[in-house]
């Protein structure tokens, strides 16, 4: 795990003053937590190009593993940020051909591969978590390279006939060339969603390098981008190659097949645990690792003293179970607030996912051990896990049964009254029967009902706000892929759930929760892996009927069944609780003060960019405690904190 950056003067004219290899310094300095254990320049004096790592050791500890590194013909010179886990099986593929081996870091594997095979070939053997830069010194090209399910970020420009790439986009600000301006449809689709999808960034002319995908560019300046494996055609072929044994034989077959990706994300040089939630996820890797390990292997959570946020005491029961060397840490309120000054840093631009502050602190306490974790994301995308797949469905169901002006009615008749006032009319039924806050889902509901067809229904579903137009005035909101070839994909995949499931696995997973665990371990040079999303799990997961998957209304049958061999099922049967802090009670007391200077309708609007109206309407509501807009609220908040940042 580690990071880089780069840039390539295409012009002599525009090339930095300082000298290549001084400025790729400085930009690679501002990523240093990424790789403290070194770091590496190389360039290319005559084109103009500089290549730029830092590194956290992980495999081949010695100067055998520093990159940048060449190939050992000379002709190729690789950059790379992840780890591929059958970087031995690859070698004997390569064997007998005049290679002379320096090491046996998994970074010299992928340099000979790509020599030997060629990029699009080598990338295809690979198995594993990877983004790289590969210069071909021959033909004056360079290659960007993703992972398949975009575990590991890439960035790049072209602008003013210069070219960036790097881990993160915090690396491009040094380069005296790299003078951006902040994307708009990038702003619009974060209020939307509270992360920025690829391919858009915060900056225009800055993208994402998309999951999947190879991009080549040529010394005039021709960019390319391919893919090279693609989700829609995993999602085709899953659907036209159903799994066709029992459910029995499924189980074994993933259990397999997990047991293998796990396995191979156990190796490296130095110590190795993995985070421990308690959930099916969590668990189940853990077991998986243990099943597989001659001593106890170090697990790691966190707890909170506040209802509902904490499930240490769950983990600590499957850790006592499965024998693990368990590291446990209750979090005080203002060690879990000290996080988020830190949080514009890390994350380069706008993101809003609050399991950013968890998920920061568990990877700090496991730093201390470790410097590889293993972790549970991606089973609730891949194995219908999200209760938005089933409720969300319900609901939408049975107010379709409705006429179309039954359902105006309901929604005129919700926007009736404010959320405060419902909140009053709630109160007229028992404690014990009353949801929370009434008012706010109320609202909500009225916004989902008011999509037409279901892919509306369930981008309305997960959005943090509705009103964009109204929310950011100017141009009105672009409908930005997939949700704009919406009607090719019902008739590809037409199960509803699948389509949502397919969805999440091309947006919300690479673009928020990988973002998530990629930043907020990197923060603290800890190395994430994540074996539910191996690419072969992802595909075999596809195979799946949709009734296996939620199978007698139980979502996630297969993973739990597969876990129920290593785990007794009570330990793990209980309602979800999801991975969050008390972010609604902290801004209406100790985070109060900060958020109201950041919410300020003088701040706002002198800003220009939010209507400051509805904002303040949201944030008045939360403190008199009527409604619970934390999320809408800390997708703002997390905006401005990150523009106040930028005038550091």
């Amino acid at each position: 795990m580690c990071g880089l950056t780069g840039f390539w003067s295409m012009s002599p004219a525009k090339r930095p003053d300082g000298g290549l290899a001084h400025t790729a310094k400085a930009m690679s300095d501002r990523i240093i937590w990424r790789g403290p254990d070194s770091d590496g320049i190389w360039t290319d004096e005559e084109a103009g190009l500089a290549l730029a790592h830092r590194r956290l050791a992980i495999v081949d500890l010695s100067p055998a593993g520093y990159q940048p590194m060449a190939s050992a013909s000379g002709r190729f010179v690789i950059c790379y940020n992840g780890e591929i886990y059958n970087s031995t099986d690859i070698r004997k593929e390569l064997a007998g051909r005049d290679i002379a081996w320096r090491g046996h870091s998994d970074t010299e594997t992928m340099v000979e591969a790509c020599e030997t095979f060629g990029v699009a070939e080598a990338v295809k053997r690979f198995i594993g978590m990877f983004a790289f830069a590969l210069w071909d010194r021959q033909e004056r090209t360079l290659w960007l390279v993703r992972d398949r399910l975009g575990i590991k970020p890439m960035h790049y420009g072209l602008l003013e006939d210069t070219l960036f790439f790097g881990s993160q986009l915090r690396t491009f600000t040094p380069h005296p060339g790299f003078s951006p301006q902040q994307d708009m449809d990038a702003v619009r689709a974060y209020a939307r969603y509270g992360y920025i999808p690829a391919p858009l960034t915060i900056w225009q002319g800055v993208r994402k390098l998309m999951p999947g995908h190879i991009a080549r560019i040529t010394a005039d300046g021709d960019i390319t981008e391919t893919p090279y494996w693609s989700m829609a055609e995993v999602a085709a072929n899953g659907q036209a190659n159903r799994f066709s044994g029992s459910p029995e034989e499924a189980v074994d077959e993933l259990e397999k097949l997990l047991m293998d990706a796990v396995g191979r994300r156990m190796m490296a040089d130095v110590p190795l645990g993995a985070f421990l939630s308690g959930g099916v996820d969590s668990s189940l890797v853990c077991a998986l690792m243990q099943a597989q390990s001659d001593k106890p292997v170090k697990t790691f959570s966190i707890g909170f003293d506040e209802d509902g946020y904490n499930e240490a005491p769950y983990a600590r029961e499957v850790a006592k179970h499965l024998g693990t060397e368990h590291h446990e840490f209750y979090v005080r309120p203002e060690e879990a607030q000290a996080i988020i000054p830190g949080i514009p840093e890390w994350y380069d631009e706008p993101f809003s996912d609050s399991s950013q502050i968890p998920t920061t602190l568990v990877s700090r306490l496991a730093r201390k051990e470790v410097i590889v974790a293993l972790s549970g994301d991606g089973g609730d995308e891949l194995f219908a896990g999200y209760r938005r797949y089933n409720d969300g469905l319900s609901i939408w169901r049975k107010f379709q049964a409705f006429p179309p002006i039954a359902r105006k009615a309901a929604i005129a008749g919700i926007h009736a009254l404010s959320p405060t006032w419902w909140d009053r009319v709630a109160r007229l039924v028992p404690p014990s029967l009353r949801p929370a806050h009434v008012g706010c889902r109320a609202y909500k509901l009225a916004d989902v009902l008011a999509e037409s067809g279901t892919h509306a229904f369930y981008r309305s579903l997960i959005s943090q706000w509705h009103d964009i137009n109204t929310l950011i005035p100017g141009a009105p909101e672009p409908l930005l892929p997939p949700w704009n070839n919406i009607d090719a994909m019902q008739g590809s995949i037409p199960d509803v759930v699948e389509r949502m499931q397919y969805l999440d696995t091309i947006t919300y997973m690479p673009d928020d929760i990988l973002v998530k665990a990629d930043r907020a371990s990197m923060s603290c040079s800890l190395e994430l892996r994540v074996p539910l999303i191996d690419h072969r799990v992802v595909e075999m997961a596809w195979r799946m009927p949709p009734e296996l998957k939620m199978r007698g209304g139980v979502s996630k049958w297969p993973l739990r069944e597969v876990l129920y061999r290593h785990v007794p099922k009570e330990l793990i049967e209980r309602p979800k609780m999801g991975f969050g802090v008390p972010i609604d009670h902290w801004l209406r007391g100790s985070l109060r003060d900060w958020a109201e200077n950041l919410l300020s309708e003088k701040r706002l609007r002198e800003e220009g960019i939010f209507n400051p109206a509805p904002i303040r309407a949201r944030w008045q509501q939360h403190l008199e405690g009527s409604s619970n807009w934390q999320y809408p609220l800390w997708t703002i908040l997390m905006f401005e904190a990150w523009h106040e940042a930028q005038k550091v």
